[in-house]
């Protein structure tokens, strides 16, 4: 019965790890999708997410019987929690991912993202995914030092989001109000998953120390 319960909590870990390796990979393709005015990737993308969807309804349906059948207390518990609510943001790290997708079909054939915003937007999207698979990373080896650094690497998001916003900003903007709109929604859809995947490290160190990390004034905490 105990070996039972263990494989059951760490099917839940597998689980989380499946789901931020699935919607690092919607992201990467998604930016593809939206620079490229790829129809048929952004596609791809959107109808992809079904996929997040039921892995995240599965791992609640798991946690949940563990929770009723096997009634975990300390750790364990910490173990069950936390893990709900990492898998609630990864489900929204994949819904952000289907919103970029969503924004290219919307354009197409168009770009949505001027030329002189490319490089920029670009760099969001590369940046969303890799700090996406080091929070899969850290969720596998609870490696609290490296949670802690991608906090720290997010910082490059949050400048890289201002960069767009004073581009937007400036009197030679000449792609008019539709583009700035979907420029604005982009960029927050690239900052808010970047922000997911920072919560998702913070609930590691949680889970690992028992103790929320600290941070800057106005983050949430990670229990």
């Amino acid at each position: 019965m105990r070996e039972a319960y263990h494989a059951e909590l760490a099917s839940i870990s597998a689980a989380l790890v499946r789901i931020a390796n699935l919607t690092g990979s919607a992201m990467g393709r998604a930016t593809s999708a939206l620079l490229d005015a790829d129809l048929q990737l952004a596609e791809s993308v959107i109808a992809a997410h079904g996929q997040v969807d039921d892995l995240h309804r599965d791992l609640e349906q798991l946690a949940i019987e563990v929770l009723a059948r096997q009634q975990p207390v300390a750790t364990d518990l910490r173990v069950v929690v936390t893990s709900l609510r990492m898998s609630a943001d990864l489900e929204r790290c994949g819904v952000l991912a289907q919103h970029v997708a969503q924004v290219a079909r919307r354009r197409y054939p168009g770009h949505a993202v001027p030329q002189d915003l490319r490089r920029t937007v670009l760099e969001m999207g590369q940046l969303a995914q890799r700090l996406m698979a080091q929070a899969a990373e850290v969720i596998v080896t609870h490696d609290v030092e490296a949670a802690l650094q991608l906090e720290k690497d997010d910082d490059r998001m949050d400048e890289l989001h201002r960069m767009v916003f004073q581009h937007l900003l400036d009197e030679r903007w000449q792609h008019g109000v539709e583009t700035a709109v979907d420029v604005t929604l982009t960029g927050r859809y690239y900052e808010r998953f970047a922000d997911h995947a920072v919560s998702v490290a913070r609930r590691v160190v949680y889970l690992t120390t028992g103790e929320h990390p600290a941070g800057p004034p106005g983050t949430p905490p990670a229990g």
